[in-house]
This record gives C-alpha cells, structure tokens and sequence, in this order.
C-alpha cells in the first residue's frame, strides 16, 4: 500500500503563538473551525494540547466516512499530530512565523497509507486534493477567529497607550489651572484689601487734621493770655499819670 499525502498553508496576520494556542484548543476554538464534512465532535480527554484525546467523523468524500479518534501530541514547540486509533492516518500542524512581522504561517500535513490496486491508484490521485480543500476551509476561519482576536488586542494597546500618555498631560493641565486659580484669587484678595487702605488713609488723614487744629487752637491761647496782662499795666500807667 502506496502513502497517501495531502498538505496546504496559510499565512494569517496573527501572532505565531496565538495562532498555535487557537489550533490546540479543542475544548472551545477546534469546533467552531471544522467545516461541515466533520461531525459528531466530541473531546474525550483533556481539551488543551498535549494528551488531548478527540473524536470526530470526517466524510472526505461522498461515499467515504472517517470515523477518527484522534490522540494528542506536542512533539515540539509549535508543532501539533493527532493521530487516529482507528486507522493509519496522522495530521500534522506547524505553526511558524510568516514573512511579515507579527504574522503566522500554518502548514496542516495529512498522512495515511492507501488502498492498492486501481482504487489505490485513484485515491492518490484525488484525495489529497480533496482534503487539502476541507483544510484550506478551516485555515479560512482559524485566520478569521485569530485576526479578529489580533485586531481586539492592538485596539486595547492603543488605548492603553493613548490613556498612560493623557495622564501626564491630564496632570499638568490640572496643575495649571490650580496655579491660574491660585492667581486669579490672589487678585481678588489684593483687590478687596484696596478700599481698606483707602479708609486707613483717610482715616489717618483725619487723625492728623485734629492733631493740627488741636496744636492751632493751644498756639492761639497763650497769645490771648498775654495780650490781657498788657491791657492790664497801659490801664495803671494812665491812672498815675492822671
């Protein structure tokens, strides 16, 4: 029996690591992947990776239903095999960084060993190009559950990014308007102390207004004082010259 190969790719704008940890989900990412040739999924053991075992039916042809039970490995970083106990079929899944930067390349290798004979002759020919079809159908949505994960991450880092930048420009406009407020009160402050200035200078003014009429008036008094004893003596003068 000649071995049966089928293999196809797809670049995905998603980072390697997410795009490996998606695939080797299969308690909540895997089924919402497989297309409609599989059915009846069902994870028996584990869900996440390494030791997982998963069933599934797939019908790769009209006439022809896998019935797979599929264990589980991680042979190396990045890398996933299941391989089926019902039959000699292995698929392979690499997970590898695409050509741009941030981006997955997903390489899915099927295996299995084929029928002889003319039967053989035509499975070779044909099934791996089927096949390849129903995976390129699950790299379509494993590149659209991804990038859309992708997308989601970016907008959350370019909020976080814009919030850790308003922050500083946040504080120092508050610190601006605190120091324009400072000022604006210290204005009125200054402003309401003016008029009582003014009064204290009036009042002042007042003040030394008495003090000088008062210092006037004592000025006046001695000068009356003396002026009568004057009238006084002119008064006795005349009588001893009579």
């Amino acid at each position: 029996m000649a071995q049966v190969e089928a293999t196809t790719q797809r670049e995905i704008a998603a980072r390697p690591d997410d795009v490996f940890d998606a695939l080797a989900d299969y308690g909540e990412v895997r089924e919402k992947l497989l297309p409609g040739h599989f059915s009846e999924y069902e994870v028996r053991e584990g869900g996440d990776g390494e030791g997982t075992v998963v069933h599934w039916k797939l019908q790769a042809t009209s006439k022809r239903i896998r019935d797979c039970l599929m264990d589980v490995t991680e042979p190396t970083d990045g890398e996933l095999v299941e391989k089926d106990r019902n039959s000699s079929m292995v698929t392979t899944w690499r997970v590898t960084p695409g050509n741009g930067e941030g981006t997955a390349r997903v390489t899915v290798t099927t295996v299995w060993n084929g029928a002889g004979g003319i039967g053989g002759f035509f499975e070779k020919t044909f099934a791996p190009k089927g096949l390849a079809r129903i995976y390129d159908e699950l790299l379509v949505k494993l590149a659209a559950e991804t990038e859309k994960a992708e997308r989601a991450r970016k907008t959350e880092e370019k909020k976080a990014g814009e919030g850790e930048k308003a922050a500083p420009e946040a504080a120092e406009a508050a610190e601006s308007a605190g120091a324009a407020k400072g000022a604006a009160e210290a204005d009125e402050s200054a402003e309401s102390a003016k008029p009582d200035e003014s009064a204290e200078s009036a009042e002042s003014a007042k003040s030394a207004e008495k003090e000088g009429e008062s210092a006037a008036k004592k000025d006046e008094a001695p000068e009356e004082e003396s002026a009568k004893p004057a009238e006084g003596e002119a008064g006795t003068a005349g009588d001893t010259e009579k």
